[in-house]
């Protein structure tokens, strides 16, 4: 079984023990959707600790994009409770690449492809993604793409 679902599992026991009703709900959640992607598909399966990462990143932008629909709704209770889920989440997430980390690595991978212009936006976004992992979400990513191509 994959090690972070593990912990997901040992976390979720001791937010039940410590009665954390924010921290239980969110990784009940969580666990629930690795288990629907576990079993999506011809045949169940196991999910290894890179899927079940992804399985995380896709929960925690559907938490952040939750808020700011609630936000520009002006539910802001609503709005509250998904950024605190989306606070708990972000503990199992590898951290965000800051904006000049970023900057410096498109920069490179366009050097490195020898891109020129927005028609090799694809090649760049391809090799950027890869570089990335999960360290940054792809709308940012494709934003600074194409500042620097354009």
């Amino acid at each position: 079984m994959a090690d972070l679902k593990n912990r997901l599992r040992d976390d979720l026991t001791t937010a039940m023990k410590g009665r954390d009703e924010l921290r239980t709900a969110t990784l009940r959640m969580v666990l629930a959707a690795v288990s629907a992607e576990e079993v999506a598909g011809k045949e169940a399966r196991e999910l290894s600790d890179d899927e079940v990462m992804a399985v995380l990143r896709r929960e925690a932008k559907k938490r952040r994009e939750a808020a700011e629909a609630f936000a520009g709704a002006g539910r802001t209770e609503q709005a509250e409770r998904e950024e605190a889920e989306g606070g708990v989440l972000a503990g199992y997430l590898p951290a965000q690449l800051e904006d000049a980390d970023l900057t410096a690595l498109v920069a490179d991978v366009i050097t490195r492809t020898g891109a020129s212009g927005m028609k090799d936006m694809g090649k760049v976004m391809g090799a950027v993604q890869g570089a990335v992992a999960g360290r940054a979400e792809g709308g940012r990513v494709a934003a600074e793409v194409r500042r620097q191509l354009g």
